[in-house]
């Protein structure tokens, strides 16, 4: 019979206290996941740990016992929270406000969540004389995190002649209550002007340099055309947005001309540092755009939805059905999930978002790329067809599930 001394019933006392301990270390751990985190460098099977909210651990292998709840998610993808940085989000029941406090703008979290989305990014919805009220009644109200491009019209994006009015295009105001609140007011929005004119434009900018936030510009429909070689090469800095890329509408040259080559300024034009952005939206987004560009090597720089009750139910869809479209023109999935997290992070100036780093926020999607016989459609009702298509199976916001297609999270009803 083994004796054990005072100190040595002690000692083992406080190790199996410690292993106690260690079991409950984290809230969630994700295993065996492939983590994409491009920001950190990581393209492989691996393990996430999960406390308080925050990211603690990524790891090739940290013990089941240590955490709470464990995820198993072998098969499929894991992944920074998606952001959107182009959607239309000031819902509201103002009648005749287009997507400024009006029913045309949507809910965010009816339509984030889903689709692996934690962050998304109202552009335009409301201008510096409306941003309190849409922060009052949107982004203060929603679990998803919602962010802002301030419109450069003072009363938002309301359409028609409001959006024509230059006298209501205020850099100064728009600035200052950019600066009021950081990190939420993310950008300046210019859309829908149609005059002959490069003043909104010059304005917007204005607004971004004395903010120093990116401008995002919606740009076409003068007649005659402003010349959208100007826009990039000589109006617009490095880091401002040309949204809907991929579109071919009135008044607007196209990024691919009529033989099906890319225009060599705008390759020269990404190259400066003019962010291409997809908003796909219900009438901006064109395989006959898109795919020559693709082939040619003119990616997107983000990839984002425009969603409005006018794009949700077409081909648009969601965030992820867009990635989807891009993965089926060979762009490999690792870079569809750079611009779909880390590069609009880094576009809107907002880093700690977009990555699984320890300390940062746990906001995770988890993918699965599953393959079959699937069909995309543009704006045009065009059709692509594709063997790949991503879903979303669950996601994370501040480490709770807000989101689970087929029960991952969940324990089993009869046990």
């Amino acid at each position: 019979m083994k004796i054990y001394t005072k100190n040595t019933l002690l000692a083992i006392l406080t190790l199996f206290i410690g292993t106690q301990v260690s079991a409950q270390e984290y809230d969630l751990l994700i295993n065996d996941g492939h983590v994409i985190d491009v920001k950190n460098g990581i393209d492989q099977v691996m393990d996430v740990a999960i406390h308080e909210g925050k990211i603690v651990k990524v790891d090739s292998r940290i013990p089941e016992r240590s955490a709470k709840r464990v995820i198993e998610a072998k098969g499929f993808y894991v992944v920074p929270g998606l952001l959107d940085i182009h959607s239309h989000n000031f819902h509201g029941t103002e009648p005749d406000a287009y997507l400024s406090n009006s029913d045309t703008a949507l809910p965010p979290d009816g339509f984030s969540f889903r689709s692996g989305v934690t962050t998304i990014v109202d552009v335009g919805g409301a201008g510096w004389r409306n941003f309190k009220q849409f922060k009052k009644q949107t982004i203060d109200r929603s679990k998803t995190r919602v962010l802002s491009f301030l419109n450069i019209i003072g009363s938002g994006m309301k359409g028609g002649a409001i959006e024509q009015n230059i006298d209501d295009m205020n850099p100064k105001l728009t600035a200052m209550v950019a600066k009021q609140y950081p990190g939420v007011v993310v950008g300046v929005k210019l859309a829908h002007y149609h005059g002959f004119d490069w003043t909104p434009t010059e304005r917007a900018v204005e607004a971004g340099k004395l903010a120093n936030i990116p401008v995002m510009i919606d740009f076409g429909g003068s007649d005659p055309e402003l010349s959208i070689e100007t826009l990039f090469m000589e109006k617009l800095r490095p880091g401002d947005i040309f949204t809907h890329a991929y579109a071919h509408v009135k008044g607007r040259t196209p990024i691919v001309d009529d033989n099906g080559k890319v225009r060599d300024y705008v390759f020269a034009a990404q190259k400066r540092g003019i962010i291409f952005d997809v908003g796909h939206g219900g009438g901006s987004f064109l395989f006959e755009q898109a795919v020559p560009a693709m082939k040619q090597g003119l990616k997107p720089n983000s990839i984002s939805t425009d969603l409005h009750t006018g794009s949700m139910n077409g081909g648009m869809k969601d965030l992820i059905n867009i990635m989807s479209k891009f993965i089926n023109m060979d762009m490999p999935l690792k870079e569809v999930i750079a611009v779909s997290t880390w590069q609009p992070a880094q576009i809107i100036k907002r880093e700690d978002l977009g990555h699984l780093s320890e300390g940062a926020v746990a906001d995770v999607a988890i993918l699965n790329l599953r393959k079959g016989d699937f069909g995309f459609i543009d704006t045009k009702r065009k059709k692509m067809k594709g063997d790949k298509k991503l879903e979303c199976e669950l996601t994370l916001r501040e480490g709770k599930v807000v989101w689970d297609l087929n029960g991952m999270a969940s324990d089993p009803w009869n046990e």
